[in-house]
């Protein structure tokens, strides 16, 4: 029998609107809402209530006011109690709860250069998450945390045996992105009364980081994408746990993230020179000018732009892109690079947009709206990336027609099409990026063929709904077992 109604907790650390650093806020802030549009749509008879809980950040506070508190109590560390206080809020009828305290406010920003800080205000934060539960008269039949921030909540609910349900809540763990542990936390685990799990199966060294005890604890993990939940029981991924991992595969599932198709919407975008559609791909043609003007690149609607959007580090494979350029300036193409991260890369891509100032521009910065008006008008994105869980820039490309050029890996390999809606390669390496952009390049001189990609890239569905329905059918599986 399936259940008619089912309550879920969503912790997250940041969510859009109301915080965003990185692609979790993303996630945080259209999955919940997705699960909850899909069960009042689809199947109003089998509710879901999803609700979301985060920090209240230094930087939130000012926006405060239309928060009303709901709660406040204590949580234990090390000889003392340090108040929490819950605070409700709602985003299209979601109820939305924001916890403060010492350890949250005493933080100048959402992330910290300081990981013991971090360590220290996201542990009370998961803790107090679930205390909160308790002076509510809601409870979740599921509890879903969020990377290694939010892990020890469910360590927390396993290991103390403290679950306001009597036995009966559920755990889920996405993980977005397996190398962020969390780091030792010893100290911050011992000041709160968290005792290392003793477990031979989950090695020594991971049994005080935050997102190995998360993963040991949760009833479920969900890995951003089909491919990258294969990929972490491998030793190239797994980050010294795959042989863990591995031993519970069956307990995890790979669901690929989704986009917010109202922002990331071509027909009805502001940021573009002309707003297009599927059935009518015009307005790409002025996009293309015009983000050539904007750069100073010649004007040529016939040369393709090659574009990058993203962090310069070496994980999304930035220091392979000069070389892999320079084996095809036989051919004709732009090139423009946006983002910010690593300064020695950051030096790099300037020096090859000295030396090729008519065909690269490396725009050092992150630029919203600028990142839209490339979306609208390149012609192929690269993504050269070493691992990517899930990826949303491949994505977004895709419904503004502009082609994929990417590494066979994670996310990417699960969403392009090989021949049919962008063009992979199978080593994060120069040659093999450049043999990939050779084969977009010849089919770019096919004005027929090409169209073809940039269509049936459009035509793919990456709306949250369809991850949604997956999650709810595992929450659904989770409370049956």
């Amino acid at each position: 029998m399936t259940p008619d109604s089912l309550n879920v907790l969503f912790l997250a650390v940041e969510a859009e609107p109301f915080v965003k650093i990185g692609g979790l806020a993303d996630v945080a802030g259209s999955l919940p809402l997705a699960l909850r549009n899909l069960s009042s749509t689809d199947r109003p008879d089998r509710k879901l209530d999803v609700r979301l809980v985060l920090p209240l950040h230094r930087v939130m506070v000012a926006e405060s006011a239309t928060m009303r508190q709901v709660a406040e109590f204590p949580v234990y560390r090390l000889g003392r109690n340090l108040q929490a206080r819950v605070f409700e809020t709602s985003k299209e009828g979601m109820p939305v709860y924001f916890i403060s305290g010492e350890p949250i406010s005493s933080a100048a920003s959402v992330y910290s250069q300081n990981p013991a800080q971090d360590r220290e205000k996201f542990t009370f934060f998961s803790l107090a998450a679930l205390e909160m539960i308790r002076h509510m008269a809601w409870k979740p039949d599921v509890i879903h945390a969020n990377d290694w921030h939010t892990a020890l909540a469910l360590y927390a609910l396993r290991s103390r045996l403290s679950d306001p349900m009597n036995g009966r809540t559920r755990s889920m763990l996405t993980l977005h992105n397996l190398p962020y542990l969390g780091g030792d936390g010893t100290d911050v685990l011992a000041a709160y009364g968290l005792i290392p799990p003793i477990d031979k199966g989950l090695p020594e060294w991971a049994r005080t980081q935050p997102l190995p005890l998360g993963l040991w604890s949760a009833d479920a993990v969900v890995a951003v994408s089909p491919t990258y939940a294969h990929e972490i029981l491998t030793p190239e991924f797994g980050c010294g746990l795959e042989s863990f991992l591995d031993n519970r595969s069956a307990s995890i599932t790979g669901i690929l993230n989704g986009l917010d198709l109202a922002a990331w919407d071509p027909e009805t975008d502001k940021c573009l020179s002309g707003n297009f559609s599927l059935a009518n791909l015009t307005g790409r043609t002025a996009n293309k000018a015009a983000l050539q003007s904007q750069l100073g690149l010649r004007k040529d609607p016939h040369i393709p732009i090659l574009a990058m959007i993203g962090r310069i580090d070496q994980q999304k494979g930035v220091d392979i892109i000069p070389d892999g350029l320079r084996q095809i300036t036989d051919l004709p193409w732009q090139f423009i690079l946006l983002g910010s991260g690593d300064p020695t890369l950051e030096n790099t891509l300037r020096a090859l947009e000295l030396e090729f100032p008519e065909r690269i521009r490396s725009v050092i910065r992150f630029d919203a709206q600028l990142s839209h008006s490339i979306y609208g008008g390149a012609d192929m994105l690269l993504m050269p990336s070493r691992y990517e869980p899930c990826g949303l820039a491949q994505m977004i490309a895709m419904r503004y027609g502009c082609v994929p050029v990417v590494h066979a890996t994670g996310g990417l390999k699960d969403t392009v099409e090989e021949g049919k809606t962008g063009f992979l390669f199978q080593a994060t390496e120069a040659a093999a990026m450049q043999e990939a952009l050779r084969r977009a390049l010849s089919t770019y001189a096919s004005p027929g063929m090409w169209e073809k990609f940039e269509c049936n890239g459009m035509a793919k569905d990456f709306s949250w709904s369809r991850s949604a329905a997956q999650y709810a059918e595992l929450y659904r599986s989770l409370i049956l077992e």
